[in-house]
């Protein structure tokens, strides 16, 4: 993701809502969570159920709060086998979710665009 012309610069939770919002437009639509060794779907009524072979990150995005080191997250880029896409956004550090670190220890990952408050 290339930054944007605007050089706001404003807070921690703009920059990840203004990555949210862009990989959005780039249909990762959905959004994920981890349960039970499994990434599971929000959107679907069903609770579509992946395990970590049938996901791909195909990117993803740390995030500092500018003056707490508290506030980190990680926002992935996911694609499924089946052709779904969406994100997930966990903490990372003290606070992350250990489920969500295990699943995605097993997941394959491409590529990676760290962002420390920049523009997504």
């Amino acid at each position: 993701m290339e930054p944007s012309a605007a050089n706001d610069r404003t807070t921690y939770m703009t920059d990840l809502q203004k990555c949210m919002n862009r990989l959005e437009s780039e249909g990762y639509t959905e959004q994920y969570r981890v349960e039970q060794d499994r990434l599971v779907s929000l959107d679907d009524g069903n609770g579509r159920k992946y395990k970590p072979e049938e996901v791909k990150a195909v990117n993803f995005f740390r995030f500092e709060g500018p003056s707490n080191p508290d506030d980190m997250s990680i926002l992935y880029a996911i694609e499924t086998t089946d052709g779904h896409r969406g994100t997930l956004v966990d903490a990372y550090g003290l606070y992350a979710d250990d489920n969500t670190g295990a699943f995605f220890q097993n997941v394959e990952i491409h590529k990676k665009v760290s962002s420390n408050n920049t523009n997504a």
